[in-house]
């Protein structure tokens, strides 16, 4: 969520925090789910069923009891889910038609203030439309969405979606300030720590507020949203976890997992993925691929870690509310900046 006069990445979150006037960083971890992470086994059979059925589900989600639900639309598909050890549950719209329509909107829907995904639960596209879009702007929204059918609806959200930046104490560029997510390295052993683009995009040098960190390496925002900044500090120490919590992998959770989050403004939350796949429409333009969840998040934490026990999941980007009436929060997946930049957690 960005702050609209600045787009301060937040460093120290997540896995960069500063400690006794030093920053301490986290490392690179592999692209695989930790061995032994039982806590992340749902989502890693998710992501592999994915992956494996492709337009043949309509999407996953972890039950009350955290099972995986795969919906499914065919006897052989449901045989194959259940094969696997997960429940196959039969739904009207198939993944192509779910598909279809995100494609659709991802043409037609460029709003500031809305954002859509697809819903496994209800079997749907759900469109969010923050508190800025009304009038005919809601009208035009509205008029989109029913092209669609039943195949999408309409949800209402408290707050205005924008990422999150703001002044403060932590990392700063260009007189901005966001958290710096996950600490990285490249197969020579070169140390970068990863954050949100829309951060990356404010400056090239990044500081803790004293001393020098890095350069930047390289920015994606708007269509993604993230960045890497190359320490060129080596009197500091990198470590591999995010506060206390050792990671040592990144994967993609399942709609539904618990996961959480951390950031200079408001430390530590945590929250359930409602979603993946999002494209959030904000002020400077569309981003798609994004986790949806119900983690609040505030100014600041921009660029902040998404994990759930030792595995990284994602840096935070943006949403709606705050962390004291809840909201909703959006992330980019980390595995994309660790494959494009060619790095890995530690």
């Amino acid at each position: 969520m960005l702050n609209p006069k600045l787009r301060r990445p937040i460093v120290g979150l997540a896995v960069g925090i500063l400690v006794g006037g030093t920053m301490a960083v986290a490392s690179p971890a592999s692209a695989a789910p930790a061995v032994g992470d039982s806590s992340f086994a749902p989502s890693a059979l998710a992501s592999k069923l994915d992956d494996q059925l492709g337009s043949r589900d309509a999407g996953s989600y972890l039950d009350a009891s955290g099972k995986l639900v795969v919906n499914v639309t065919d006897a052989a598909t449901a045989a194959e889910v259940k094969a696997s050890g997960a429940t196959p549950r039969y739904v009207a719209r198939s993944g192509a038609t779910l598909a279809a329509a995100d494609a659709a909107l991802k043409v037609d829907l460029k709003t500031p203030g809305t954002a859509f995904a697809v819903d496994p639960i209800s079997n749907q596209i759900v469109v969010s439309v923050d508190e800025s879009v009304t009038g005919a702007k809601l009208a035009a929204v509205k008029a989109t969405v029913a092209k669609l059918g039943d195949t999408a609806r309409i949800e209402s959200i408290p707050g205005k979606i924008s990422t999150r930046i703001s002044g403060g104490d932590a990392i700063y560029a260009g007189g901005g300030r966001c958290s710096l997510g996950f600490n990285v390295r490249d197969s020579a052993g070169t140390n970068y720590f990863l954050t949100a683009g829309h951060c990356t995009n404010i400056g090239a040098t990044w500081t803790n507020g004293s001393t020098t960190l890095g350069t930047r390496a390289g920015t994606s925002f708007p269509g993604n949203d993230y960045g890497i900044v190359r320490y060129t500090n080596t009197t500091i120490t990198k470590t591999g976890g995010v506060g206390s919590q050792d990671i040592t992998s990144a994967g993609t959770p399942a709609v539904g997992a618990t996961v959480y989050r951390r950031g200079s403004t408001t430390g530590i939350h945590s929250g359930r993925v409602t979603a993946l796949n999002s494209t959030v429409n904000y002020a400077e333009g569309s981003v798609s691929g994004l986790i949806r969840t119900t983690v609040c998040a505030e100014p600041g934490d921009s660029g902040g870690s998404l994990y759930s026990g030792t595995t990284a999941l994602g840096l935070t980007s943006g949403g709606s509310g705050n962390c004291s009436s809840g909201g909703t929060t959006y992330f980019q997946p980390v595995v994309e900046p660790l494959s494009v930049y060619g790095v890995s957690v530690f």
